[in-house]
């Protein structure tokens, strides 16, 4: 470029930012032009290199999504910031932290919800990535605003498509179609959404879309002379009422038009209500309904009106706030006309929208309206009584309130259940990926497995081959998908445990001359008083049943005697074949209270008698301390929700399967390598997992203390045996034992 076309340019640049602040909606103060000045400032700079497919410098762009923020949607001045700034984190290093130092957390946050849609891969199956990508927009932000400014994005990139290829041309418009103009009409901006329709159909169907323009051109001469015949009718009486009004003819958007010659299979000559008489009113709040009605009756004394086409939305508002009474009258060469009236309040709302309630509600905040307004809408969509065909293209919150939608770190969308932990999302990839999770960082940021999740997190997920699931990590899932997999390697682990414990159990009973055979393991699942053989297997694999209890055992054993009355009383209901099943049955034998799962006295409740394995809760009463009762109890609705401070969480565990946490504090002498031995050792040992570690040399002197998670003591006993045997360890003892958090 020369250095004339550059000044050009430049001279373009702020002539396009002074008719930004010029046609603003809002009152703009000082500070406000302040913080659009900045950010304009800061978006010349970010996207200075940048040109557009046209060759038009970038910044043309977010000064013209601005300007649409700013007249059209006519939102104030950190909407407006937000547009100029809406590509600054996706095209420049600026990064959305940096934009909350110079602005403010509400700009920031804006900006960030734009980018985050930005960042959007669409190149995946169409449909279902815009069915996503359209619930995501409902739930991502709290703010209305983050879709109001990507409305405008869409509109601009819509008027400016020129340059772009056939095939993106027809993507983009058709994403227009499904997403963006039902976003706008549910958002009550009319204006917009008839602007997007009709670039949507110039794009995907560009036939169709040049001849209904022409048509609409050679019948408009037609047409202005049809609605002055009307409004000249009118005048006459609305001057004789004493009524200031101004009437506009309004042609129907040319999607409108296309949709009813399809709808209807007619021609365009045959469709009739080709455009709409607005008649805007002046008159003060109070006067509005009354002055709306007068204007019906003076129409209706000219024009004979379609009953079954009257639509009072002044005495009930629609749900995006639109109030406007339509009439549809039989005009002259038997033509049906429809009649629109507002008042001047009416019309800008029906063109701003929310912007125009902002204006209307004197001395309140405009994020205070702004929420009421959201929350107005959200209730009416929940609640909407509206008929079906209003609704054919509309979004129905409540539909999309039980899901989020988040991002991978490549910026596909997944919809997860609202709820959803990080560890869910990393089953919802892939249940290998679930399992061999060892952290998750949700916008950078390292947190726990069980981060619950919110639209619009970015979610990233760390592996490692040697992770494995442990029991823990079902309270740490919601989804069934990642529930019923953890089960299952838990269920694999265990059978493992039990194989190993089935050839120690052989190896031992051969030392007390007892062979194991069918008849043997159904003695000793009788005598520990379990249900199957797994359970036996795997109480020997994990050392719950040491050498003392088996030679008690083999004693009462070679008394033939006390076996003989053992057969007798044998339950029936323990048969060999259900002894033998490969599964494990929990024992539920311990009832723990609260999420620390701590083991308190309790009584059960004798108005519904739970017995273990019921699902229950506890209940903290005056003089009884705490009494249990099942959660289908006839009193727990009321319990539950008039002393919903007294309710304890009560849940039946195997206390053989339970995880201890012990604290072991070990010394010795400072050689080389004894840190990396002793790693090496409580890492090696089976069923032991550290949960932390600190260990310090001074003067030759080793001193270590490490916290580690175990399933009973015999296991802890062996780890300590061990540590002893390494060389230069002088004493382990135990600090604590603790029930594992």
């Amino acid at each position: 470029m020369t250095e004339l076309d550059l000044e050009l340019e430049n001279k373009a640049i702020a002539k396009e930012y002074k008719e930004l602040l010029r046609i603003s909606y809002q009152t703009l103060t000082p500070e406000d032009k302040k913080i659009i000045r900045k950010a304009f400032d800061v978006a010349v700079e970010a996207h200075k290199d940048q040109r557009r497919k046209s060759g038009e410098a970038y910044i043309f762009h977010p000064i013209a999504v601005a300007k649409i923020v700013a007249s059209e949607i006519g939102l104030g001045a950190t909407a407006i910031a937000a547009a100029l700034m809406h590509d600054v984190v996706e095209d420049s290093p600026i990064t959305v932290a940096e934009i909350e130092k110079m602005f403010n957390p509400k700009i920031a946050q804006l900006v960030d919800g734009l980018t985050k849609i930005a960042k959007v891969k669409t190149d995946q199956e169409i449909s279902m990535q815009a069915e996503n990508f359209r619930k995501m927009l409902l739930t991502l932000n709290d703010d209305v605003r983050v879709i109001l400014i990507k409305l405008a994005d869409r509109l601009h990139n819509m008027q400016t498509m020129e340059s772009m290829a056939d095939y993106k041309q027809a993507k983009i418009a058709s994403e227009t179609l499904y997403i963006y103009a039902p976003l706008a009409h549910r958002l009550g901006l009319y204006n917009i959404k008839s602007k997007l329709e009709d670039l949507g159909l110039k794009y995907t169907e560009p036939d169709v879309y040049a001849d209904i323009v022409s048509k609409m051109k050679e019948s408009k001469e037609e047409q202005e002379a049809y609605i002055t015949s009307i409004s000249d009718v009118l005048k006459k009486s609305l001057d004789e009422e004493g009524i200031e009004y101004t009437i506009k003819g309004r042609p129907k958007s040319i999607y409108s038009i296309r949709r009813k010659m399809l709808a209807q299979g007619v021609s365009f000559d045959e469709v009739y209500d080709k455009f709409a008489l607005r008649i805007v009113y002046k008159s003060n709040q109070h006067d509005e309904k009354f002055v709306a009605w007068k204007i019906y009756s003076v129409v209706t004394d000219h024009y004979r009106p379609s009953p079954s086409r009257l639509r009072d939305w002044i005495s009930s508002p629609k749900s995006t706030g639109y109030e406007a009474l339509h009439i549809t009258v039989m005009g002259p060469k038997g033509r049906w006309v429809e009649i629109q009236v507002r008042s001047e309040r009416m019309d800008e709302i029906a063109e701003k929208g929310y912007a125009a309630h902002y204006k209307y509600k004197q001395g309140i905040s405009e994020e205070n309206t702004l929420d009421t307004w959201l929350n107005l809408l959200k209730e009416a969509l929940e609640n909407s009584t509206t008929n079906a065909v209003d609704f054919v293209e509309d979004f129905k919150l409540n539909l999309y309130s039980k899901e989020i939608y988040v991002f991978t770190p490549k910026g596909e969308i997944k919809s997860l259940p609202k709820g959803a932990t990080s560890l869910d999302f990393a089953f919802s990839i892939h249940s290998e990926i679930g399992v061999r999770t060892r952290g998750t960082r949700v916008n950078g940021k390292l947190v726990p497995l069980n981060h619950v999740l919110n639209s619009g997190d970015q979610i990233e997920i760390i592996t490692s081959p040697n992770q494995k699931p442990n029991s823990h990590w079902l309270d740490y899932v919601t989804t069934s998908r990642a529930k019923n997999k953890i089960k299952n390697v838990l269920n694999e682990d265990t059978k493992k445990i039990a194989e190993d414990g089935k050839e120690l159990l052989t190896r031992k009973l051969r030392h007390l001359k007892i062979t194991l055979n069918e008849a043997t393991i159904n003695e000793l699942v009788v005598y520990f008083k379990l249900k199957t053989s797994l359970d036996l297997f795997y109480r020997i694999g994990i050392g719950t049943i040491d050498n003392q209890q088996l030679k008690d055992f083999a004693a009462q054993k070679s008394n033939t005697l006390m076996n003989f009355f053992k057969k007798i009383k044998r339950s029936p209901s323990v048969a060999p074949e259900q002894i033998q099943k490969y599964e494990l049955s929990k024992n539920f034998d311990m009832l723990v209270f609260g999420a620390e799962q701590d083991k308190l006295d309790y009584k059960l409740s004798s108005c519904c008698n739970p017995i273990p394995g019921d699902d229950v809760f506890g209940f903290l009463t005056i003089n009884d301390g705490i009494k249990v009762h099942k959660k289908d109890c006839p009193n727990a609705i009321s319990l539950q929700s008039n002393y919903a401070y007294r309710i304890i969480q009560a849940k039946w565990i195997d206390s053989s399967q339970e995880d201890f946490k012990a604290v072991l504090k070990i010394t010795g002498m400072d050689t080389l390598g004894l840190t990396n031995e002793l790693t090496k050792v409580i890492s090696n040992q089976m069923h032991v997992n550290i949960q932390s570690i600190s260990l310090s040399g001074e003067a030759g002197i080793f001193n270590g203390q490490v916290t580690v998670v175990v399933q009973n003591n015999t296991i802890l006993k062996r780890l300590i045996e061990n540590i002893k045997k390494i060389d230069g360890i002088d004493k382990v003892t135990r600090v604590t034992n603790a029930k594992l958090n």
